[in-house]
């Protein structure tokens, strides 16, 4: 026990890093989503109409940018916790609107990746957004 013991100290050394990796790959998986909604706003928003979302534009632009704060906001290290659930809402409205009748897989367009964003986005509302980033800084002070 006693080499676990000293291997867990050592580890712990580095458990801010888990939390920047789960930031930096949610804001690269927000990113080309975010990119493709600003292509075309009013093509999604006529998506979001068809999906019977409530107030189609008004929540294209909506998503659009909350999915672009979360790029900046998940790369940069600030308001980790603030930016996480509107996140997390996104996510289930997807996962209820699109996903759902695909099952589970992410190759058959399943809520998989939606779920683990969500799991990866509680976590960081729970534990912020650890010492590598900007909130660390700013709760210091």
């Amino acid at each position: 026990m006693r080499t676990y013991a000293v291997l867990a100290r050592r580890l712990s050394a580095l458990k801010d890093l888990p939390l920047l990796f789960m930031r930096l790959v949610l804001a690269y998986g927000f990113y080309l989503p975010a990119k493709m909604k600003w292509s075309d706003i009013h093509g999604i928003g006529d998506w979001f109409a068809q999906l019977h979302i409530p107030l189609p534009y008004i929540s294209a632009y909506l998503v659009g940018i909350t999915e672009v704060a979360g790029v900046i906001l998940l790369t940069l290290g600030l308001f980790v916790r603030y930016i996480s659930l509107p996140l997390i809402f996104s996510m289930i409205v997807a996962i209820v609107t699109v996903h759902w009748s695909n099952g589970f897989a992410a190759g058959d367009n399943g809520f998989e990746i939606p779920l683990y964003y969500i799991v990866m986005l509680f976590a960081l509302l729970v534990y912020g957004g650890g010492r590598i980033g900007i909130d660390y800084f700013l709760e210091r002070k």
